[in-house]
């Protein structure tokens, strides 16, 4: 059998972006747990708005969460209101940013 290798992992760097995009020298594992959780979280809370990708940076001492979706205006709701009750719980969970919502898949 031949060596396989994997398609996103081939194609990272130069078709494909990093998932996340963050360094960081100490408490790598904990900032690493608190993306997967963050990433499952809010996958399971939009899953009728058809999230395809949750992307997370972390410019120096914030936190910037992007989410790709098929449809935004369920997340973003009809007068926007919703969306600053979303914004207002991922300030709630981790006080450091602010949430960007993006429309594309």
């Amino acid at each position: 059998m031949g060596q396989k290798v994997h398609p996103y992992g081939f194609r990272l760097g130069y078709t494909k972006p990093w998932k996340s995009r963050w360094f960081v020298e100490k408490d790598y594992d904990k900032l690493l747990l608190e993306d997967y959780k963050l990433k499952t979280e809010l996958k399971e809370k939009l899953k009728s708005a058809g999230v395809s990708a949750v992307e997370i940076e972390r410019p120096g001492n914030k936190l910037r969460i992007i989410i790709k979706t098929a449809r935004p205006g369920i997340i973003i709701g009809a007068r926007r209101g919703n969306r600053q009750a979303e914004a207002g719980s991922a300030k709630e969970d981790d006080a450091r940013g602010a949430c960007r919502y993006s429309g594309s898949a």
